[in-house]
């Protein structure tokens, strides 16, 4: 993991975040990775399994991970997948 500046308490934190939507993930074959924190507070994931390929993932991303995340953590400004795949319009 190349989460570098922020201790391990928050990083507890953001997996707590992500425990409370992983289910739903999980339920659908995908899961989330933290890959990086970055200075601005831009929490990066890569999006596992199923979530990686489905059309939905911005979705999901936005509305589920994203939501859940902000939530629990004001600090978070924004949520990014790496490897989100764009939807076609």
């Amino acid at each position: 993991m190349a989460v570098t500046n922020v201790d391990q308490d928050f990083m507890l934190r953001v997996e707590g975040a992500l425990d409370q939507i992983r289910p739903y993930l999980e339920a659908d074959g995908g899961n989330v990775k933290v890959l990086e924190i970055t200075e601005d507070m831009v929490l990066k994931l890569e999006l596992l399994g199923a979530c990686g390929t489905c059309p939905m993932s911005t979705m999901t991303l936005k509305a589920g991970v994203e939501q859940s995340v902000l939530r629990a953590i004001p600090e978070i400004k924004s949520v990014e997948a790496v490897n989100v795949t764009p939807l076609s319009v």
